[in-house]
């Protein structure tokens, strides 16, 4: 048995239960639900799906497709962030699509898992990624911060809908 394989297959198994638990989330809410917060301190649904798309745009794209980091974090959080159902639908779709070809990849050369993809780039400036951090460790952040803001999206939901979600 190769360790380096089944961990990779173990995150990948993670990380497709969580998109198929959050997909399902939105598509039982409607329009309005979307864009609803519980206070003014909260994030709502919308905030949620773009902050955990910026997060795949800067920490996974800018190395498994070379993109430039356009990340603007502070948009992810502004309470008037508008977004419909069907964009928060295909943004979350889109991330944990991005998230399993990155493991693809690790999966087809598991040795990469100790590369540290970010040094090349420009110093990097969020707290749970440096320069030095490993493709593991960033596989291990990022499925610790997807899974927080998932469960948040299911909180919401279950809020609004009264009931859990349930696949």
């Amino acid at each position: 048995m190769d360790i380096a394989f089944e961990l990779i297959e173990s995150i990948a198994v993670k990380f497709r239960s969580e998109k198929k638990w959050t997909l399902k989330a939105i598509e039982e809410l409607v329009e309005e639900d979307i864009t609803w917060s519980p206070g003014l301190e909260s994030n709502s649904i919308a905030n949620l799906v773009a902050h955990i798309r910026g997060a795949v745009h800067s920490r996974i794209e800018t190395i498994f497709f070379n993109i430039p980091d356009t990340r603007d974090r502070d948009k992810e959080f502004k309470r008037e962030l508008e977004m419909s159902k069907e964009q928060a639908y295909k943004m979350t779709q889109e991330s944990f699509d991005i998230l399993l070809q990155y493991l693809e990849q690790l999966k087809s050369n598991p040795s990469l898992l100790l590369t540290q993809p970010f040094l090349h780039l420009p110093p990097l400036t969020y707290s749970q990624v440096t320069n030095e951090t490993t493709a593991l460790n960033l596989m291990m952040a990022m499925f610790r911060e997807i899974h927080y803001h998932t469960g948040q999206i299911g909180y919401l939901a279950k809020m609004r809908k009264g009931r859990p979600v349930r696949p």
